[in-house]
């Protein structure tokens, strides 16, 4: 299975993006990135719609569901607000949606932040294995992959994507 380019995504999702938000009639969204794919992914979909918005950072290792099965990655790094949450429509942006736990971790996160007019999920990959409903509101790319594949991103530029297959 060969990936997609995330250079020709980008520019793709920027405009279904700018449909999205004209359609609900959003002048001034707020852009969140999931840390540290969703980051990358934010920074480049940011340049690609030509935006010098600030951009929020999110770190959800603590209200992950799987913390205390997992334990804290040792790279946590607080999260970066550079704005009011109440009131705001914001855009949500991760690189890979799998299980759809990131999104309600960052979604619980978000919500002891303040009240949001409206989220807006933006992902760069679907990989159509949700455990919980969630689904992007903007994706890059749909893939199906074997139980034992794993997709990883790396970046910040040029933003790649691996495949992989974890060890039985």
């Amino acid at each position: 299975m060969s990936l997609p380019n995330p250079a020709l995504l980008l520019p793709q999702m920027a405009a279904a993006l700018t449909r999205h938000l004209d359609q609900r009639q959003i002048s001034e969204p707020r852009f969140i990135g999931i840390r540290t794919g969703g980051v990358w992914v934010a920074q480049a979909l940011l340049e690609a719609l030509d935006s010098n918005e600030p951009l929020g950072i999110l770190d959800v290792s603590f209200y992950r569901d799987d913390f205390t099965q997992n334990g804290l990655h040792p790279q946590v790094q607080p999260s970066d607000l550079p704005f009011d949450i109440d009131g705001q429509h914001l855009v949500l942006i991760d690189d890979v949606l799998m299980s759809g736990r990131t999104i309600r971790a960052a979604l619980n996160e978000l919500f002891d932040y303040g009240r949001p007019a409206s989220v807006t999920l933006v992902c760069l990959l679907d990989l159509n294995a949700h455990e919980l409903p969630i689904a992007p509101d903007v994706v890059g790319a749909t893939l199906s992959l074997h139980a034992a594949q794993r997709v990883k991103l790396s970046g910040p530029t040029p933003l790649t994507l691996e495949l992989q297959t974890l060890a039985h």
